[in-house]
């Protein structure tokens, strides 16, 4: 198997918009089709607005959603122990890592600094 990815729920959201390029729409198309992995994190913060598009609730139900382990919980604390970062993104960082997956986000900021987390930010395709 190729390499596998978490999408941010930033991402879900602009792409839902439409707001890619179109190497970007088709790159996180592919992804979508074959393999969709997000975090329960993800799950609670696209699920939690008033209103939700139905293309993101179809996307949720066909998706795979990570949840916590004491693996993830372990990896979490030590993340938010070596960095300032807001709890929800470290559980997406540490469930990146500990499932092995490349995390796609537009917040490549607050994840860049940590270490075994490979990130791809879509809007930087070309």
């Amino acid at each position: 198997m190729g390499e596998r990815y978490l999408i941010d729920s930033n991402v879900l959201i602009d792409f839902s918009l439409n707001r890619f390029n179109k190497k970007s729409k088709e790159f996180l198309a592919r992804i979508i089709d074959e393999e969709s992995n997000i975090s329960f994190v993800n799950k609670i913060e696209l699920l939690g607005f008033s209103t939700i598009e139905p293309e993101i609730v179809e996307f949720i139900d066909n998706c795979t959603v990570f949840g916590i382990d004491d693996d993830i919980i372990i990896q979490t604390i030590s993340i938010r122990k070596s960095h300032k970062i807001k709890l929800p993104d470290a559980i997406i960082a540490a469930t990146a890592i500990e499932e092995r997956l490349i995390l796609i986000t537009n917040n490549i900021a607050d994840f860049k600094k940590i270490k075994g987390l490979k990130c791809i930010n879509p809007y930087e395709l070309k």
